[in-house]
């Protein structure tokens, strides 16, 4: 008969708990509960419980490197003008919002107290007390009026400049306290304030050759285009991480390397695996798979005021040459959602599920090249690798137009430039989106005739007028009824091919934990560093 303790305690819990993560084997384990009186089955499910205690609770210490898929001589630490996931990666570690998403999509506080409203037009923000900058300073209302106003200034050159317009005064109330009075109604705001692009910095900053914010991580290298070095904040405000000492970050733009360095162990992370990855990374005990789907895609665009997507012809074959279930199922190998060419994914709650996927029709796609003059002759295609699987998409689409008689050209260039030389500038060229949580924001920032970010140049006065309207109305049912006649518009008129959503991979040591989903993408919507930790 088995003798079972009367003095087990959890105490002894956390013993069995520090032996876990002193590198104790199983059968140690399970010798050590069964001295003390512990049968087997008792002792295994001890062990799952003090396992999982174990993988759920923080440990402080360890340093990570880390390898996103995008980088250039452009890298930035100015909230303001980051563009690329490798800014974005940074700033989450240098700076903080005053608002943040969590995994729900949910808005909390990070450097506000609260953010409040009567009218969804005149905002209070109350700032949180006794948070500082890496240089000392105390942050105050003044931070906060500057970091909001710089992207009112053209000369800025924020990505945002387009939604921050809204804000028609942004002032000081007292040292804690700030008003926003928007131009017009906007629910959305604190949701706004979770973007990236408009985290604090201190008032009057003009030099980024470093980054002094408020955020979980010091600045100690910033090399563009090479790499970063984050050395964890002491004075870190928050009660809770970060708990690695250091984070390097650094692109590895070819997917085959990056998953390359990982499995050698070079780097602990790496970001945006390509799907066709995965069996590389399968039945490796030393690695695992952080999987999401939150929206971000891979579209190509065809700029409408330049030829060949100024013949409404053209953009026609090519939206009906797509074949987007190969695309998903041979490219994406399953890990993305068939998309209809419009930004907003069925994980958002305003998609629009009446419209349909256009379906893979060669004929149709040559009848319309023919109307508009266009069969046989040579278009290129503008890809890289810096924009995920936009090789394998064009080749897709090469193969098909070949059976048609449409030479359409695979123009791979490489990924060091691709963002700066080609995207938004090329007649046809990929590019890469990152899940944005609300449909105005992606259409303030892609699709608005003013839009930073208009990819193919899309112009619509009504469209423009039903985004402003949208924006600022309160009744639920009458705003997504204008959010699904805006998909619409988009996957109708604008020149941007959407053909899947895309479910963004990062491969992770097994030893990294603390990764959870985001709905701004993958590695935790870029703010990875300030979460995770190393399971010893």
């Amino acid at each position: 008969m088995t003798k079972t303790p009367t003095n087990w305690t959890g105490r002894d819990d956390a013993k069995v708990e520090h032996m876990i993560r002193r590198g104790a084997s199983r059968r140690d384990l399970l010798k050590m509960l069964m001295a003390s009186g512990i049968g087997a089955a008792a002792g295994g499910s001890l062990l799952l419980k003090a396992g999982a205690a174990v993988a759920a609770t923080p440990v402080s210490g360890g340093s990570i490197k880390a390898a996103g898929w995008s980088s250039s001589t452009a890298d930035t630490l100015d909230p303001a003008k980051a563009s690329l996931s490798t800014d974005y990666v940074r700033i989450c570690s240098f700076y903080n919002r005053l608002t943040v998403l969590d995994e729900t999509g949910g808005i909390q506080m990070e450097l506000a107290e609260s953010v409040s409203t009567d009218d969804a037009q005149t905002w209070e923000i109350k700032l949180k007390s006794g948070v500082t900058f890496h240089d000392g300073k105390t942050l105050s209302a003044e931070d906060v009026v500057f970091s909001l106003s710089r992207h009112l200034d053209e000369a800025t050159g924020s990505k945002v400049n387009a939604i921050a317009q809204q804000m028609s005064e942004i002032s000081k109330v007292d040292d804690l306290t700030v008003k926003i009075v928007l131009s017009a109604p906007n629910a959305d705001l604190p949701t706004i304030l979770a973007l990236h692009h408009f985290m604090i910095i201190a008032a009057g900053t003009t030099d980024f050759s470093t980054a002094n914010g408020t955020g979980p991580f010091i600045c100690e290298v910033f090399e563009p285009g090479v790499r970063s070095i984050a050395t964890k904040n002491p004075n870190y405000f928050k009660a809770e991480g970060p708990y690695l000492d250091s984070v390097e970050f650094f692109a590895i733009s070819d997917n085959s390397a990056r998953v390359n360095a990982l499995l050698s162990g070079d780097i602990q992370i790496a970001a945006n695996v390509n799907p066709r990855s995965m069996r590389m990374l399968e039945g490796q005990s030393a690695i695992k798979t952080s999987v999401t789907t939150a929206g971000n895609y891979t579209d190509l665009n065809i700029r409408l005021d330049m030829e060949p997507g100024s013949k409404a012809e053209f953009i026609e074959g090519m939206k009906s040459l797509v074949n987007r279930e190969l695309i998903q199922k041979s490219v994406l190998r399953g890990m993305a959602e068939i998309g209809n060419d419009q930004p907003v994914s069925p994980a958002n709650r305003y998609y629009n599920t009446e419209l349909k996927a256009r379906a893979f029709d060669p004929e149709k796609a040559k009848h319309h090249f023919e109307k508009a003059g266009v069969l046989g002759a040579e278009i290129p295609m503008v890809c890289s690798d810096a924009a995920a699987s936009s090789v394998d998409i064009a080749t897709v689409m090469q193969q098909s137009g070949s059976e048609i008689g449409m030479n359409l050209k695979v123009d791979r260039v490489p990924a060091d430039g691709y963002w700066s030389n080609y995207w938004l500038k090329a007649p046809i060229h990929f590019g890469h989106i990152n899940p944005r949580p609300t449909p105005d924001i992606l259409f303030s920032l892609l699709y608005g005739s003013d839009a930073k970010w208009n990819e193919s140049h899309y112009a619509s006065d009504k469209f423009d007028s039903m985004m402003i309207e949208a924006r600022g109305e309160l009744d639920e049912a009458k705003r997504k009824e204008m959010y699904w006649t805006m998909q619409e518009m988009i996957s109708n008129e604008a020149g941007t091919i959407i053909p899947a959503y895309f479910s963004n991979i990062d491969g992770l040591a097994s030893n990294v934990q603390g990764i959870k989903s985001n709905p701004l993408g993958g590695l935790m919507g870029f703010n990875f560093a300030e979460h995770v930790w190393l399971d010893s």
